[in-house]
């Protein structure tokens, strides 16, 4: 292995578990904060400036648009877990493999995504019961994401590549420059140049576009330290790397994409009591999304540690891994807890000062604390499926958590219980203490111990 490749790399199998997880998490957690800021920025730049309506389009457009990144979502994560292993079992020749491959592979399935949802984009507001006072305004939103897809898919793969050899730093790097052009084009185009929800949009893309050609300069600056060279042949789809890669990545893809389906559900559904609603939803999504960071971070701060010590057999190592996890995790999401029960309606009023939504807005805290709870836990879980490369198990999860406990109980406690939107809210909060269950039967099985052996080729 080259000098430069071991200055790049970070060794995760070495040194204080919690300095180790500490030292890749926080950058994590703060690029993904400042991600999570300047999705919020939309969210409150529109609703202070245009209302309700406004909010419930920047709502519907955002889970639209996170259900249609579930493939970049679900094959960087496999490919993030793929490289870490190879990458502690020092194979470079697949870590470039891999690379080449994950590039090729999600940029044509970012592409194909597009022109579908371009194509279909009446029908997927109709099927979203989209109010009819939001509906003009989020068909601005839905396709100005929809046309900057491939934006959001390359950072994603390039943040992956990065991650996978054990850097974190630089993938906060990038998102800190979208998210502070984000929000300096999100004032100058809603507020000043009127141009409404479609300036929030675009103001997104532009962040991310420009975010995903700075990493691109970067990898392709420090190319030495990945093995690859950038040239057209590097791009070519090696078949062993891509089924691996499929093989993790669809259950992978499949989880991501279920949870943000049964989001799409839960949307759908809550659409029907009126904009009102809609727009309190985008309130609890976004702070959802708050503390989500934290469970992210954490997760993929965890997968890539579990793999790499499961790829150099220090199995004895991934439980401690586990253990502060959820140390970590609990403390942060006690802390958001408390501030929401006290708080809550600074908090809200933080979303929008539009007084009908406001009046309602109590209904989030009970479904907000239950969500806090499963973000402390779930990332202890797919920690260990996910850097176990257990495909198997992540697609049972995928099922169990994203479509059928979610869907389940929101349809339970929302129309079999009569609590309505906030019964939605809770079912969905609820189904987020799944994973924690499957993910500890795992771990004690000991099954995941044979994981790395098995997964290196």
């Amino acid at each position: 292995m080259s000098q430069s490749s071991k200055t790049f790399q970070k060794d995760l199998t070495q040194g204080s578990v919690p300095r180790l997880l500490l030292s890749f998490a926080m950058p994590l957690l703060i690029s993904n904060s400042l991600q999570a800021v300047y999705n919020l920025v939309d969210m409150i730049v529109v609703g202070q400036y245009i209302g309700g309506a406004g909010m419930s389009a920047v709502s519907i457009g955002g889970d639209l648009l996170h259900l249609i990144t579930f493939v970049a979502m679900g094959f960087s994560s496999a490919g993030q877990v793929i490289i870490a292993q190879n990458v502690g079992a020092r194979d470079m020749d697949h870590v470039r493999k891999t690379i080449g491959t994950m590039f090729t592979f999600l940029l044509g399935i970012a592409l194909l995504i597009s022109a579908v949802c371009l194509v279909l984009r009446t029908q997927i507001l109709h099927w979203l019961n989209t109010p009819a006072e939001s509906y003009a305004y989020t068909m601005d939103y839905a396709v100005t994401c929809m046309v900057g897809l491939i934006f959001i898919y390359g950072y994603n793969i390039v943040s992956a590549i990065l991650r996978g050899m054990g850097d974190s730093k630089r993938p906060f790097y990038f998102v800190a420059i979208a998210a502070i052009l984000n929000i300096i084009l999100d004032i100058v185009f809603v507020v000043y140049m009127n141009m409404a929800v479609f300036g929030a949009a675009l103001a997104t893309v532009i962040g991310q576009g420009v975010s995903f050609l700075f990493s691109i300069v970067y990898l392709y600056r420090h190319r030495d330290a990945f093995h690859f060279d950038f040239a057209p042949s590097s791009f070519r789809i090696d078949m062993p790397a891509l089924r691996r890669l499929v093989a993790l990545g669809v259950p992978m893809a499949i989880q991501s994409a279920a949870v943000s389906f049964s989001k799409i559900v839960l949307m759908s559904w809550i659409n029907l009591y009126g904009v009102i609603y809609s727009a309190l939803a985008g309130i609890y999504n976004k702070v959802g999304l708050i503390i989500g960071i934290v469970s992210n971070s954490f997760t993929a701060a965890g997968s890539s540690m579990v793999a790499q010590n499961l790829g150099a057999g220090k199995t004895e190592r991934v439980p401690r891994i586990l253990r502060w996890i959820l140390f970590f995790t609990s403390i942060i999401s006690v802390a958001a807890g408390i501030a929401i029960v006290f708080f809550y309606p600074s908090i809200f009023s933080m979303f929008t000062s539009d007084a009908e939504v406001l009046a309602v807005s109590s209904i989030l805290v009970l479904p907000t604390l239950v969500n806090f709870v499963g973000s402390a836990t779930r990332s202890v879980a797919f920690s260990i499926i996910n850097g176990s490369g257990n495909s198997r198990l992540n697609l049972a999860v995928a099922i169990i958590d994203g479509i059928c406990s979610r869907i389940g109980f929101a349809w339970l406690f929302g129309f079999i219980l009569g609590m309505h939107c906030q019964g939605f809210w809770m079912g969905d909060a609820l189904a987020g203490c799944v994973p924690i269950m499957i993910g500890m039967a795992y771990l004690l099985s000991g099954k995941w111990k044979n994981a790395g052996s098995a997964n290196k080729h």
